[in-house]
C-alpha cells in the first residue's frame, strides 16, 4: 500500500526520500517557485514554494514528505505572501520587462503573471549592480539575478565546473565568478554549459542571440508557468534527471 499525504484536500501518493515538491509535481499539481530544478539538490531559497504543513509553514522543494501530513498551499494567506514575494524580487532587482530580451522566457515575468501580480507594491531599490561582458559568448546581468543559486548547482553538480558562487550577506549579497580577476572570461565556462541555460530570469545571456525567437512566439507567450514547470518536471524524471 503507498503512501500518501493530503495537500488541499486532495490525497496523493509519495515514495520514501521524495519531498513535498516532489509528490506534488508527480501528481500533477503546481506549486510556485523560482530556486527548484528536479534536477539538482533542492536549496529551498526563494520561499515561494512555503506551505503549511501540518500547522508549521515549511518549504516544499526542501521538506520530506511523510505519512499523515496534512499539507496547505492554495490558501489566501500563502498566495498573498507569494505575490508579496515575487514583488520584492522586482523592486530588489533592476527587471525593465518589456525591455528585457528574456521576456517572455522569463520564469520571473511568468511567476507575477500566474499571482495576478499588478504592481510592484514596495518602492524600487534600483541598487547598482555590474555586468560582466568579458566572456566571448556569455554575459552576466546581474541587475537581473534573484539569486535562486540554480547557476551555482548546476555548474558543479551538472558540469563539474564551480564557476559560480554567491558572496554578501543582505542587499550587498551578489553572485560571484570562481575566478581570480572575478570576470566570466577567466573560467572555463562555456555557451553549452548547463549553467548557462538555468538561470530563470534574464542574469545569464548567451551573446547574438537575443530576439531571435520574437516576441509573442515565446514559451510564456502561449502557456501559463504551471504547465511549463509540470512538463519540465515528467520529462526529467523520464530522462533520469
Amino acid at each position: 500500500m503507498s503512501k500518501t499525504i493530503t495537500l488541499d484536500g486532495k490525497v496523493i501518493p509519495f515514495e520514501d526520500g521524495q519531498t513535498i515538491m516532489d509528490a506534488a509535481m508527480a501528481a500533477g499539481i503546481y506549486i510556485p517557485h523560482l530556486c527548484h530544478q528536479p534536477e539538482f539538490t533542492p536549496h529551498g531559497s526563494c520561499k515561494l514554494c512555503t506551505v503549511k504543513v501540518n500547522g508549521r509553514n515549511c518549504s516544499a522543494c526542501t521538506f520530506p514528505a511523510m505519512e499523515g501530513q496534512d499539507v496547505l498551499s492554495e490558501t489566501k494567506e500563502l498566495i498573498n505572501d507569494r505575490r508579496r514575494i515575487t514583488q520584492m524580487l522586482f523592486v530588489e532587482g533592476n527587471h525593465l520587462c518589456p525591455g528585457c530580451e528574456k521576456t517572455g522566457n522569463c520564469q520571473l515575468q511568468a511567476v507575477g503573471y500566474h499571482l495576478n501580480m499588478l504592481d510592484n507594491h514596495f518602492p524600487l531599490f534600483y541598487p547598482g549592480r555590474e555586468v560582466d561582458a568579458s566572456h566571448p559568448d556569455v554575459m552576466i546581468d546581474r541587475n537581473r539575478c534573484i539569486l535562486c543559486t540554480l547557476c551555482v548547482r548546476a555548474s558543479q553538480e551538472k558540469d563539474g565546473k564551480n564557476v559560480f558562487g554567491v558572496s554578501g550577506r543582505g542587499i550587498g549579497k551578489h553572485l560571484i565568478v570562481n575566478a581570480e580577476s572575478g570576470l566570466l572570461k577567466d573560467t572555463n565556462l562555456e555557451a553549452t554549459d548547463r549553467a548557462v541555460h538555468i538561470c530563470p530570469t534574464g542574469a545569464l545571456l548567451i551573446k547574438r542571440t537575443g530576439y531571435r525567437v520574437p516576441i509573442g512566439q515565446r514559451v510564456y507567450d502561449h502557456k501559463e508557468i504551471d504547465q511549463v514547470s509540470l512538463e519540465t518536471e515528467t520529462e526529467t524524471l523520464k530522462h533520469g534527471g
